[in-house]
């Protein structure tokens, strides 16, 4: 965490341990998933791998991901005092770049090259700061030729309802669903 760790120390973090699953575990047979900054880094490590020739996982699920750390969407204006859980990071992420340009791909995976991604799994709130995030991808991802499925939400603010809704269980089923349907069978 910055400023102690900054740019590149997590993502390298979660190379290592996907490296390491990679050794114990067909790829064939991983998720690799996260929420909020949790799912840049999710997006990020496989932008990463894929640079670096290793294989993708089984699938991909993206929470409310944090996946432009510029700040470039609509929602960040539109939803900005509307999403009672986040405003602005930019602070912090410039942070955490330490240095680096906020739109480089393992900062921002929204502006890399998606092409050759698992199926993906999105997930964002109306009332979600990073709802330009999530959508944004979800249509790069399309646009790249990845299978991808976008679930939004009726008034979620970022991260949901803090488990105490209809809709956080609805949220939990629909990626339970989506992984089954990504999930070998052996």
């Amino acid at each position: 965490m910055p400023p102690w760790h900054p740019f590149p120390a997590a993502l390298d973090d979660c190379l290592a341990v996907y490296r390491a699953l990679l050794k114990v575990c067909d790829p064939a047979d991983a998720f690799v998933g996260g929420a909020s900054a949790g799912g840049d880094l999710a997006a990020a490590l496989l932008v990463r791998a894929k640079d670096e020739g290793l294989p993708m996982p089984a699938a991909l699920v993206l929470r409310t991901p944090e996946v432009d750390l510029t700040e470039s969407g609509d929602s960040f204006h539109a939803n900005a005092g509307i999403d009672n859980v986040l405003s602005s990071l930019r602070e912090v992420n410039e942070l955490y770049a330490n240095g680096h340009d906020l739109s480089h791909p393992y900062l921002s995976p929204l502006f890399a090259d998606l092409s050759g991604f698992p199926p993906t799994f999105l997930q964002s709130g109306t009332r979600d700061l990073f709802l330009s995030n999530t959508v944004r991808m979800h249509r790069r991802l399309l646009s790249a030729g990845v299978e991808a499925e976008l679930h939004v939400f009726e008034a979620m603010p970022h991260g949901g309802f803090g488990g105490a809704s209809p809709e956080d269980t609805e949220v939990a089923a629909a990626v339970r669903l989506f992984l089954d349907r990504h999930r070998r069978r052996h």
